[in-house]
């Protein structure tokens, strides 16, 4: 007894259990001294069994009564009366997810749920100190601590943490609809992994939101910052157009092209729903790829009808789907105004020295943030990165004593539904380094607002899930995806407030959690920027940019 009364001073008195089981979860008879109103589902509780605490979650309220009889003759305008029947012929009842146990014997070692609590094991709120313990916590003068605050429970003032060491050993997704913050949540971790530096990224940004500024709903902070200016050299920032970089006020923004020698079947494949490409025009391709070899595309742009006429009898293909062919690539080209005849330099190359420098690059879009544009560079782009580290992987396996390990990389994309469709997953490079389980050391994020869109055999490989709010079942079904006993989180996940709330579970932590999200705000930035006193200014930039490139590449 005198245990008990020790813990409940631990932490807010709830209820006790009075009902329950393994796989449905456990009931909970609220205490006479609670309000239902003052529960939210998502909240993070502790049972404190005989023999085991279980740390679990609220996945959902009840009213009941002791006698049904009650409901059907209701007190009406009788305050005495309902606070004479309120937490005892009537009173709340709420069911409790047990998710993690610990064994009293077993000091901080945190286990599976394999048993329930007793009839009448107490409920109490979580401290600060339970939170440390199954989250663990933030500390800056270690460097193998890897934990990172991502934000704060529904209830408490405390961190939520994340284990950002095992957040990039998998890949991982943030979902949510439109407007519920994904872009300012993706920022987060981003700027976490930057800060602990647990790995490079490369980010396809497709709305021009991660490297310099953004956008705000806020009135009294209308612009945010982007991952350059509050980590200064460590980003390097390239850009698909120039002119609007350098409109929007962008230091040092580099110029990137694609050749169309660049482009491969594998890319108009990816493609084929937003050109209209039936399979009869792609086998034209691969028949006009192996005539006209690497410079096949500016040559059959440059084909008249009658030409081929006499390319297609001369070497079977069909001249109806050749023409077609050659009108979607004229589309391609009149869309993606980065695309040039033949590419000399090594954008590609580039990329990889800075990665393995331990430097981030964001490749924005600017004003060729259509689909099309988006789709097209960050395929072709990803496809050579990613071959170069199979190859690089390869090495490091073969000679490990001599050889480096090529540096972590995650890849950042939006819109993944596209890229991850089930009828394209199979044979896209993203879903190729989604089930490679980072075995060539590269990973995906990927962001979406419909991840009923994306393969369920790819969704099934990502390993920590950062869901916002989603009204549509069948995308709340898609997060759910592999998780076991995820039934009872799909009330939680449909109960989220529609910003700054997030439910984050898998690989990354040791249970499911619903946490208000870091604001992206002055505090954060002080939190995580590294620039301090960096000159910032668009010379300093440019000129702490020619230093790297000549430390890179010679001068």
């Amino acid at each position: 007894m005198r245990e008990r009364s020790a813990l409940r001073s631990k932490g807010g008195y709830l209820g006790i259990i009075t009902q329950g089981s393994l796989s449905t979860g456990l009931e909970m008879r609220l205490d006479a001294r609670q309000s239902v109103e003052d529960l939210r589902v998502g909240r993070f509780v502790v049972v404190e069994g005989a023999k085991s605490r279980f740390f679990s979650m609220l996945t959902d309220v009840t009213l009941s009564a002791a006698n049904p009889t009650i409901l059907l003759n209701p007190p009406q305008d009788d305050d005495f009366l309902v606070s004479v029947l309120s937490g005892g012929a009537t009173f709340g009842t709420v069911k409790v997810q047990p998710m993690l146990m610990l064994e009293r014997e077993e000091a901080n070692e945190l286990r599976p749920v394999k048993t329930i609590p007793n009839h009448f094991s107490p409920v109490y709120e979580a401290t600060s100190a339970d939170f440390a313990l199954v989250f663990g916590a933030e500390d800056a003068e270690n460097p193998e601590n890897l934990c990172f605050n991502i934000g704060k429970p529904l209830n408490m003032e405390t961190p939520v943490c994340i284990d950002l060491g095992r957040f990039v050993e998998r890949s991982n997704g943030i979902f949510g609809k439109s407007g519920t913050g994904k872009s300012f949540l993706t920022r987060i971790f981003l700027s976490g992994i930057i800060h602990r530096d647990v790995a490079s990224m490369l980010v396809f940004d497709m709305h021009n939101e991660y490297g310099w500024q953004a956008m705000s709903e806020s009135k009294a902070a209308p612009r945010v910052k982007g991952l350059k200016q509050l980590f200064g050299h460590k980003v390097v920032v390239y850009s698909l157009d120039a002119e609007s970089s350098k409109t929007r006020g962008i230091p040092d923004a580099r110029e990137l092209y694609i050749g169309y020698n660049q482009i491969e079947i594998e890319d108009l494949d990816l493609l084929k729903g937003e050109l209209a490409l039936s399979e009869a025009t792609l086998e034209n391709a691969y028949i006009a790829r192996e005539k006209l070899g690497q410079d096949w595309i500016s040559t059959l742009l440059d084909m008249s009808g009658d030409e081929i006429e006499e390319f297609t009898q001369n070497h079977k293909g069909h001249p109806t789907a050749m023409k077609t062919l050659q009108r979607r690539l004229n589309t391609i080209v009149q869309k993606t105004k980065y695309l040039r005849l033949r590419v000399n330099q090594d954008y590609t190359a580039e990329i990889l020295k800075h990665i393995q420098a331990g430097q981030h690059v964001v490749l924005e879009f600017g004003r060729q943030n259509n689909l099309l544009s988006y789709m097209l560079a960050t395929n072709v782009i990803t496809r050579r990165i990613h071959a170069e580290y199979v190859k690089r992987s390869e090495m490091y396996q073969a000679n490990p004593e001599t050889v480096e390990a090529p540096r972590k990389l995650m890849i950042v994309i939006e819109e993944a539904h596209k890229f991850l469709s089930p009828q394209v997953a199979k044979q896209t490079i993203f879903g190729i380094i989604a089930r490679e389980m980072r075995k060539y050391f590269v990973t995906l994020l990927i962001v979406d607002q419909r991840p009923s869109g994306i393969d369920p055999e790819v969704l099934s490989q990502i390993g920590t899930r950062v869901t916002a709010l989603l009204n549509d079942d069948k995308d709340i079904d898609a997060v759910f995806t592999g998780v076991s006993g995820s039934q009872t989180l799909r009330t939680v996940l449909s109960q989220l407030d529609p910003k700054q709330q997030a439910l984050v579970l898998g690989y990354a932590v040791p249970m499911p959690v619903v946490v208000r999200t870091r604001s992206f705000d002055a505090e954060f930035y002080r939190a995580v920027s590294t620039t301090g006193s960096e000159d910032l200014s668009p010379a300093a930039v440019k000129a702490r940019g020619r230093q790297a490139k000549e430390e890179l590449f010679g001068s």
